[in-house]
């Protein structure tokens, strides 16, 4: 089963930051907490967890309801859970997904900064300071 959101999540973050996924978070781990790297990095990963445990519980539901099995009271109680943590891992998708799209959709990217002097914009001059004045 394709994880098609993380996916959309990783090639955002890769194309705002221009690298690919597996150097923006080697870079995001070698940097001191409370980055927005770090913060989308590892908001991917826990989009990524919560869609492979999402795949990993259906797998498991189907196996369990199986036409060829049995469900008693034992199997009864595995579905469930299985069903319970499908359910929760859907709302940890999609409210990572959510977040981290709205983040995304607020940072842009912006030029780098050219090395040439740009003599339209020059800096305004500095105000006059007063002149000193002696007292005794």
């Amino acid at each position: 089963m394709p994880h098609t959101t993380s996916e959309t999540i990783a090639e955002r973050i890769e194309n705002l930051y221009g690298q690919p996924m597996a150097a923006l978070e080697a870079h995001a781990d070698s940097q001191p907490a409370g980055a927005m790297l770090a913060a989308l990095t590892s908001s991917h990963s826990d989009l990524q967890f919560a869609e492979r445990n999402i795949t990993f519980q259906l797998q498991r539901l189907r196996e369990l309801a199986s036409p060829e099995r049995e469900i008693g009271r034992f199997e009864a109680g595995h579905l469930l859970d299985c069903a319970r943590r499908i359910a929760e891992s859907v709302a940890t998708r999609d409210a990572h997904a959510k977040t981290v799209s709205a983040v995304l959709a607020s940072l842009h990217r912006t030029p780098a900064p050219s090395t040439a002097v740009d003599l339209t914009t020059s800096v305004p001059p500095r105000p006059m300071e007063p002149a000193a004045t002696h007292t005794r």
